[in-house]
Formats: structure tokens, sequence, C-alpha cells
């Protein structure tokens, strides 16, 4: 017997995140409650670069801390 699991997120996307990569990165942080930047690589498949710049958006933004080595939203 297989069990179904339903998970609800309750995440809002901020309006001001343009970038598909940005919203992806906010909402996995959200389903996850948090990561290091080599998590985000592996599980989203984008450069060390590519989630560094992102992260400084986030930060800048106030939508995201860093934590002990993770990211985590604010």
């Amino acid at each position: 017997m297989t069990r179904s699991a339903t998970t609800t997120l309750d995440a809002s996307v901020p309006t001001d995140l343009d970038s598909a990569r940005a919203k992806l990165v906010y909402l996995y942080l959200a389903a996850t409650g948090g990561a290091t930047a080599d998590d985000l690589c592996d599980d989203l498949e984008v450069t060390k670069g590519t989630v560094l710049s992102i992260a400084g958006t986030l930060r800048e933004r106030g939508y995201l801390e860093r934590r002990d080595g993770r990211y985590e939203l604010a």
C-alpha cells in the first residue's frame, strides 16, 4: 500500500523578484527551511556563482539571512 503525502507550502514569492532562478531559490529555501550554497547548487543544478549572486541579491533586499553557513529566509 502506497501513501501519498500532501504538503502545503505557504510561501508567497516577493513581487520584486524578476528572475526565475531567484524565485526558485526563494521557494526552495521556503520549502526546506534553509540550505548551504552547495545544497542549492546540487539540488537546483545551478553554478555556485549563480547561487552566490542570487543569495547576495536576496540578502540585500532583506529576504535572506546567512546563519552557520546556511541560507535561511529572514
